[in-house]
Formats: C-alpha cells, sequence, structure tokens
C-alpha cells in the first residue's frame, strides 16, 4: 500500500538557478528516501522544467501520477531569501487538473499548499479528501499558507476550515498558525486541535515543535544548525512524520503516548 501526495510540483528559481520544489512534490520525495512507496499526482507542463521534475521523481524512487490537462508551462516560485535564511516567494502557479485519482489504492492520502487552496483544483481536492475519509484512509494535511499568493487571512482560515474536518494528521508551522489563529500560542492550538482527534504538529523553527495527540502533548528541541535557507524544511519535517506514523500504523492521536509524541517530535525535527 501507498501514500498518495496530492498538488503542486513547481521549480524554484533561487538566485536564478532552477531548483525542482513544491511542497507536495518535496513531501513525496521525502516519503519515498524514507522508503514509504508514494505517488505523486501533479500537473507537469512538457518542457525542460517539467522534465527536470520528472527526473528528480524518478531518482528518489516516486511514482508520477501526471493529472490532465497539461499546462502550457510548468509552475515556477522565485524565491528571495532573507538574511535569515527564510525565504518569501512570486508564483507563476496553474492548478486546474480535470480529475484526480481514485484513492482506494493507497493507506494515506497527504494534501496541502496552494493544491488545497488553488481554484478551480481546490475543489477536486476537497471532494477527494472527503471520499478518502470516508473510506477510513489516513489523511495528512499541512496547510503552508502563502500569503504572496491571497494575501487575505480569511481566504486561508475558509480553506482552513474546509479540509481541517477530515485530516486526521494536521501539521503547520508557527508562522501559518499566526494567520490562521492569530490569537493561540502554538502548544494551545496543538492541544486544542489535537482534542478533536487528531494528531498535530507544529513546527517552530530554531524553536523545534511541538506534536499533540488527545490530551497528550510530546515536543523536541532543533538541532543547532548552520542556517543557509529554509526552503523545503517543513516539507522535510511532513514527510517524516508521515513516514513515522505509516511505521505505527497511522494511529489517532490519542492512541500515541507521552513517550510516543517526543519520539515522533525528535524524528521529524532531526529530518
Amino acid at each position: 500500500m501507498t501514500v498518495l501526495v496530492i498538488g503542486e510540483a513547481l521549480i524554484d528559481i533561487v538566485d536564478g538557478a532552477p531548483h525542482a520544489g513544491g511542497s507536495p512534490f518535496n513531501v513525496a520525495i521525502g516519503l519515498a528516501r524514507l522508503e514509504c512507496p508514494t505517488v505523486l499526482a501533479t500537473q507537469l507542463g512538457d518542457d525542460s522544467y517539467g522534465s527536470l521534475l520528472q527526473r528528480r521523481l524518478v531518482e528518489s524512487g516516486v511514482e508520477l501520477a501526471l493529472l490532465d490537462p497539461i499546462p502550457d508551462g510548468t509552475s515556477t516560485a522565485t524565491a528571495t531569501i532573507g538574511d535569515d535564511g527564510s525565504a518569501s516567494y512570486e508564483f507563476d502557479l496553474t492548478w486546474d487538473p480535470d480529475s484526480m485519482p481514485d484513492p482506494v489504492a493507497h493507506e494515506a492520502v497527504h494534501i496541502g499548499s496552494l493544491g488545497a487552496a488553488l481554484m478551480p483544483g481546490a475543489h477536486r481536492v476537497a471532494e477527494l479528501i472527503a471520499t478518502a475519509d470516508a473510506m477510513g484512509l489516513a489523511v495528512s494535511y499541512d496547510p503552508n499558507v502563502r500569503l504572496a499568493v491571497e494575501p487575505d487571512p480569511a481566504f486561508w482560515r475558509e480553506v482552513f476550515a474546509t479540509i481541517a474536518p477530515y485530516a486526521r494528521i494536521v501539521k503547520m508551522s508557527d508562522e501559518d498558525a499566526s494567520v490562521l489563529f492569530p490569537d493561540e500560542a502554538p502548544e494551545d492550538l496543538a492541544k486544542r486541535l489535537a482534542s478533536e482527534g487528531k494528531l498535530v504538529a507544529i513546527t517552530l523553527g530554531g524553536a523545534g515543535a511541538v506534536v499533540a495527540g488527545g490530551s497528550k502533548v510530546g515536543g523536541a528541541d532543533a538541532p543547532s544548525v548552520a542556517v543557509v535557507d529554509t526552503i523545503g524544511a517543513g516539507d522535510s519535517f511532513m514527510a517524516a512524520m508521515l513516514s513515522w506514523c505509516a511505521a505505527y500504523g497511522w494511529p489517532a492521536g490519542d492512541q500515541l503516548d507521552d513517550t510516543e509524541l517526543t519520539d515522533l517530535a525528535e524524528f521529524a525535527v532531526n529530518a
């Protein structure tokens, strides 16, 4: 059984150089490298950027499910790196798939970022995860808020309210949380969402992460590293979190004890 990842694959342009990226793409790559069989359902243009993305998927062992229609060109995100390594983006993105894969052959579905938010494709993503949840599959969601695409926080809150009820696993950054739930501290937010039966992780940059399940909370400090840039860091955490959950049989949050939550947090933070 495999993990089905749905959403954008794009080219990050950093200092004028193209790099394979896109949050769902990165999560799929990470899962496959962590030996979780993974399918990525995405749209790619028939161009050199699309070929680059396909090569990277093949190199990491990800199965590609190309979604029609084929866009005129592969999507891009031009990144500007700040002094602290954080990245801001300017997007040129198409997300309008005609249909979605059948989730029946998979044990989990991961969605997030612009693939869960950008119309018209977001409608089809929402329909698919409702179906996946009804089938008893583990649904994972990372909102990955991008104010450069839509600056209105109310838009992202509406997307979260649409998707989150179907998600067994929710991960967000503290930056996402500050947009979606500006009046809640990350640990309080993680505990509240986890009380609804979810497994919830909130990453805190250099401060590590907090992970909550049921009424229990775990966490981990971040290792000390020399930051080059933060592109894909949250996606690496997400991939590791999902691979950990796969190894434990996709548990609900309230099935994990404090030690397991801490182990999960440490594994994902180190990734």
